[in-house]
């Protein structure tokens, strides 16, 4: 805290000297608690979330031959999705699950 001298308002009052406070009403914390550390803490938080969700596969990249009973099923499947289902046609002829 520092002392203010005493002034004069516009209007031709004066305002005796008093004590304030160095800092501005700005600055000051409302309720003591949270700021910057919550912030960080929720941040790392949902960081830590979205690492664990991106590992996962996608079904489709699961799929190989030996999961369908017939050609024709896994030609079906091929060709609903061809980016998808792409380790289902190894020599890219559009044929899927030759063998």
């Amino acid at each position: 805290m520092k002392y203010r001298r005493g002034y004069y308002k516009k209007d031709g009052t004066y305002v005796q000297g008093h004590f304030v406070n160095k800092r501005s009403g700005s600055l000051k914390r409302k309720n003591g608690k949270g700021g910057c550390l919550g912030l960080i803490i929720l941040f790392l938080g949902l960081l830590v979330l979205m690492s664990c969700t991106s590992d996962r596969e996608s079904p489709c990249a699961k799929k190989n031959c030996s999961g369908f009973s017939t050609q024709a099923e896994a030609q079906s499947t091929f060709d609903s999705d061809r980016d998808c289902y792409s380790n289902l046609d190894r020599d890219n002829d559009n044929i899927a699950c030759e063998n």
